[in-house]
């Protein structure tokens, strides 16, 4: 009822009326508990993850990063394009003789315009990007890290861009032996003599926990860095005093450019030196897309940049261990078996404990009974075994070496003006000792439970765009494919798997490539007393089970 003299009615109710609604909210809220506690209270189940045991742990992590990471590339292509729609807006606004007539054209073209953006970012040729984000970093650095293997730092070398960096005349390149505790240390002392011959070199290891990731607080939406707690980084003092030692020659602030093969350890080796993780790093080849700046103090600038790219016309196991996508073009058993052949059949039978075999094939198929890998109606899964041993192969866990040339010699591009020019300005005596201390400090493994591995030498790689091979035709298909269906997370997947789970093998060419390798790689050698039994009956369990969970 409106009173009269006020404008709003009163809001007030009856106690009869107040004590009915409250005694009716009363019977919903039991009537929702009675509901509730019949169904019963089940909690959210969380997702377990990946187990460590599962063979496929760092496939599938391989691929969930690379989805990861596409999925970056397109917000910020999004993100570029979006900028470049305003700017032209803000140009049309400010430009006040521009027509209302000529102002419909100008849309229309860049509506267009913004249509055929699309499959150009598609077409986008990422290794013409890659040179053109190499020779950057080069040219902005005055003092260059190349990133070398540990395993196979012969093998990690490329001639071209050495080339390069020396042509120009006023940059030193020193020699990095990352991954070093994966090798014997009486290897290591072997090639950290050959090595240093040529180029000042440092014995280094760097910090590679990736469990330790920055965590996300729902509430304040901040990210915070988690500091490294597992490993302690070798060898991190001998290089940052060799980096100062230059600085203070130059008498000016400097920039360090880190260059190497894909996976070879560069972002890991930036991350030791700041102690934080800033560079992105993973189990995956080729993370690092593009120049990335991080400062590590006022005077010393570091310099990521992208990996280099494989000459196609490097051998078999070049292409297998060098190359990111060498898992997803060639056959898993074709690149898996390049690579066993060129390691030490007996020491390879001892480390995966695995019967004697006469060829790859042979050794997939045991393999894949060992680690419990079985395809539908129980045969085993030689291509996933394949898999398995490149992707350890090319990790951070498998330990192999390789024995140094036996007499020095220069590199074609070096001579004797340019070791000791590459050499003047740097303090090389304490970077001797703190090279010996470093291999002091470092535990590497036994020289029994390594696998001896040839090395192929020199890699051969392009750095000019112009000498990259045009891509067939299935490849562009391919790449317009991925470029269109960008935001279609699960299509990475599945190229990933149509690449590597072919079906139908031509197993003869394997086999006739084994049969024409050399006695010796084959023949069996004295079984050193230490065998390495990787599997126990409760890790078998574990295998099976994480088979099903994949």
């Amino acid at each position: 009822m409106k009173r009269p003299k006020l404008k709003k009615a009163s809001k007030r109710m009856t106690c009869h009326k107040r004590y009915k609604i409250q005694k009716k909210v009363r019977e919903h809220h039991r009537k929702l508990r009675k509901e509730a506690k019949k169904r019963g209270h089940k909690k959210p189940r969380k997702d377990p993850g990946v187990p460590n045991s599962a063979p496929f742990k760092e496939a599938l992590l391989r691929e969930a990063e690379l989805r990861k990471q596409r999925l970056e590339e397109l917000k910020q292509q999004q993100k570029l394009d979006r900028q470049k729609e305003q700017e032209k807006k803000r140009k049309l606004e400010t430009n006040p003789g521009v027509k209302p007539s000529n102002l419909e054209p100008v849309k229309k073209e860049f509506g267009q315009g913004k249509a055929k953006d699309k499959p150009k970012s598609g077409k986008q040729n990422p290794k013409k990007l890659y040179c053109q984000e190499l020779k950057k970093v080069i040219e902005a650095s005055d003092v260059v890290l190349e990133v070398l293997d540990a395993r196979d730092p012969l093998g990690c070398r490329c001639p071209q861009v050495e080339e390069a960096i020396i042509q120009d005349g006023q940059k030193k390149l020193v020699l990095v032996l990352n991954k070093s505790d994966l090798v014997p240390k009486e290897n290591l002392e072997n090639w950290l003599n050959y090595l240093k011959k040529e180029l000042p070199t440092v014995v280094f290891r760097a910090s590679t926990n990736l469990k330790d990731k920055g965590k996300i607080i729902k509430h304040l939406k901040v990210r915070k860095r988690a500091p490294f707690k597992s490993e302690v980084c070798v060898g991190k003092d001998g290089l940052w005093k060799l980096l100062r030692g230059f600085q203070e020659a130059c008498g000016k602030a400097i920039q360090v450019g880190v260059i190497g093969f894909p996976n070879v350890g560069k972002s890991s080796i930036i991350n030791s030196l700041k102690q934080e993780r800033i560079c992105n790093v993973g189990v995956s080849m080729g993370l690092t897309r593009c120049m990335q700046v991080v400062p590590l103090d006022k005077q010393i600038t570091v310099l990521d940049s992208p990996s280099f790219i494989v000459s196609p016309l490097n051998s078999a196991s070049t292409l297998a261990l060098r190359s990111p996508a060498s898992i997803e073009v060639v056959k898993p058993v074709e690149a898996a078996s390049a690579i066993l052949s060129q390691a030490d059949a007996r020491q390879v039978v001892l480390k995966f404990t695995v019967p004697d075999f006469k060829n790859p094939v042979e050794f997939f198929t045991s393999l894949a009974q060992r680690r419990g890998l079985h395809q539908k109606g129980g045969s085993p899964n030689s291509e996933g075994a394949a898999k398995l041993m490149w992707s350890e192969w090319t990790g951070a866990s498998l330990g192999y070496y390789c024995h140094p040339p036996t007499s020095w010699t220069p590199s074609p591009h070096f001579n004797e003006g340019i070791v000791t020019k590459m050499k003047q300005g740097l303090n090389l005596e304490e970077l001797e000792k703190n090279n010996a201390h470093s291999i002091r400090t470092i535990r590497g493994p036994r020289l029994a439970s390594s696998i001896l591995f040839q090395s192929s030498g020199l890699t051969n790689g392009i750095i000019e765009e112009k000498d990259i091979p045009e891509e067939l035709p299935k490849q562009k298909e391919k790449q317009q494919e991925e470029g269109e269906n960008y935001n279609d997370l699960d299509s990475d997947q599945e190229s990933v798997e149509a690449a590597a789970g072919e079906k139908s093998l031509d197993m003869s060419g394997t086999e006739e490539a084994w049969e024409a390798l050399p006695e010796e790689s084959q023949a069996d050698e004295s079984a050193p007393s230490y065998i390495s039994d990787e599997m126990t009956e409760e890790e078998d369990d574990a295998y099976n089970f994480s088979t099903d969970y994949v």
